[in-house]
């Protein structure tokens, strides 16, 4: 699976990493719908950190499709809350 981080880049990740992704994305959803700011950044800075370590990075270069398409680490709440579909920044 490709996925870009907004301003930065993109990753190669295998689909295995898929349900840890996932997880983080439901905390992610559930700190912005109970309004958690601290918690929010906490879990959004998390996740794309997993992205980051996880994953391989495409070169600059690449255009490359992105399965997944994720805030740049400086979004806010509401930037995000734009981004989000019914399951969260990830699907399933």
């Amino acid at each position: 699976m490709i996925v870009r981080i907004m301003g930065e880049g993109q990753w190669k990740l295998a689909d295995s990493h898929f349900a840890e992704l996932n997880k983080l994305d439901d905390e992610l959803l559930d700190e912005m719908e109970s309004g958690d700011g601290a918690g929010f950044r906490r879990t959004l800075s998390a996740l794309l950190d997993a992205v980051r370590t996880l994953g391989s990075p495409l070169p600059d270069d690449a255009l490359e499709p992105s399965e997944l398409i994720l805030p740049s680490p400086d979004a806010t709440l509401e930037e995000v809350r734009e981004m989000l579909s019914d399951d969260g920044l990830i699907p399933g």
